[in-house]
């Protein structure tokens, strides 16, 4: 097979790995002032994606590098681009970080409040901007003939690209609550199962609508199968969890992301950055990809670590698995303890006792 095309599907591949794995992540950290009502409420949230939300964000850095070494014209124009969009996300990534570590260096109510929001507004922003991304990503931008991008950040902005951050967000929202509904238990989990709910009053019209329009305007014969499929899962998805079948509605809702994902980057290709200026300026597969030599050696390198990663991962959700309640949450110690994701105050991963 092509190298190129090899390494555009290990791309989307890992794209799609991004938002499903951290999708949730997001989901859980905007609702956390909705479903934690209290501070043991939000640190068995926490504690729920603890483990495992920094790994979850290492398959954008390597979809991101994967990008830079096997399409370095797509990965400058599409920076370029979104640059102002980007910068943002990471802003919005370093404060959510910070805040999981933070939150429990003062036992006041004023510093967790700060925290909390941080956590919140870091969550909601990447959710929706990253679906503002994928969508001027598949509906092309402003370029000149030398991939120069010549559109302003408020071009990016369009009907289109509003209602892809909208679905995102929803979307996220919806997989964060079952994730939670599947994760813990008590009155997180039955609070978390009514925010499915209500999150799936916003999601499934965005996510279906947002679904039809790309097919319509972008999509291939082969990906309308994909979008129609997407709908039924994601409806089934809903009914499942009311009925209180988690663990099969959390796998509806990750392959509906990783459906959503699919269609956007299979009505992409073969472009990889399509130009509204004049179509004979876009990015191909094929003008914006590097040497065969550099993407020779990037795939046996990718034979060789790509499975020990997977490998470690699978097994960190799999030691992690069990379900977060209160009664893992420790009384907090004396100022000073660490209660930071996937912790109890007294240095317990979360889930193993």
């Amino acid at each position: 097979m092509d190298l190129v095309l090899v390494w555009f599907l290990a791309i989307a591949v890992l794209w799609t790995g991004y938002l499903v794995l951290e999708g949730f992540d997001f989901g859980v950290g905007v609702l956390l002032r909705v479903i934690g009502r209290d501070n043991t409420d939000r640190r068995v949230m926490i504690n729920s994606i603890g483990p495992v939300w920094d790994g979850n964000e290492v398959w954008m850095i390597t979809a991101v590098g994967a990008m830079f070494a096997a399409f370095p014209a797509w990965y400058a124009s599409m920076l370029s681009g979104f640059y102002l969009l980007v910068f943002v996300v990471l802003l919005a990534l370093i404060v959510r970080g910070l805040a999981f570590e933070y939150r429990g260096k003062a036992d006041t109510d004023q510093w967790r409040a700060w925290w909390d929001r941080a956590i919140c507004y870091g969550s909601a922003v990447p959710a929706v901007l990253w679906g503002v991304i994928l969508a001027n990503l598949v509906r092309g931008l402003a370029m000149d003939a030398d991939h120069v991008v010549t559109a302003g950040p408020l071009d990016l902005f369009t009907p289109y690209t509003v209602l892809g951050g909208v679905t995102t967000l929803s979307l996220f929202t919806l997989h964060g609550a079952v994730f939670l509904s599947l994760k813990t238990d008590g009155t997180v989990r039955s609070r978390a199962r009514v925010a499915a709910l209500r999150a799936a009053t916003v999601a499934i019209p965005a996510t279906l609508v947002f679904l039809a329009w790309t097919q319509a305007a972008h999509g291939k014969a082969w990906t309308l199968p994909v979008v129609a499929l997407a709908g039924v899962v994601l409806v089934a998805g809903v009914f499942l969890v009311a009925r209180g079948r988690e663990g099969w509605s959390f796998a509806a809702t990750a392959i509906t992301v990783g459906l959503l994902s699919v269609t956007l980057f299979g009505s992409l290709h073969p472009m990889v950055l399509p130009s509204t200026t004049d179509p004979a300026y876009s990015l191909t597969v094929e003008n914006a990809a590097s040497a065969p030599y550099t993407l020779t050696v990037m795939s046996w390198l990718a034979v060789v670590f790509l499975p020990l990663v997977l490998a470690y991962q699978a097994w960190s959700y799999w030691v992690f698995r069990r379900r977060v309640t209160r009664e893992h949450i420790e009384p907090r110690p004396v100022y000073g303890g660490d209660d930071g994701p996937g912790h109890s105050p007294t240095g317990t991963p979360a889930g193993t006792g």
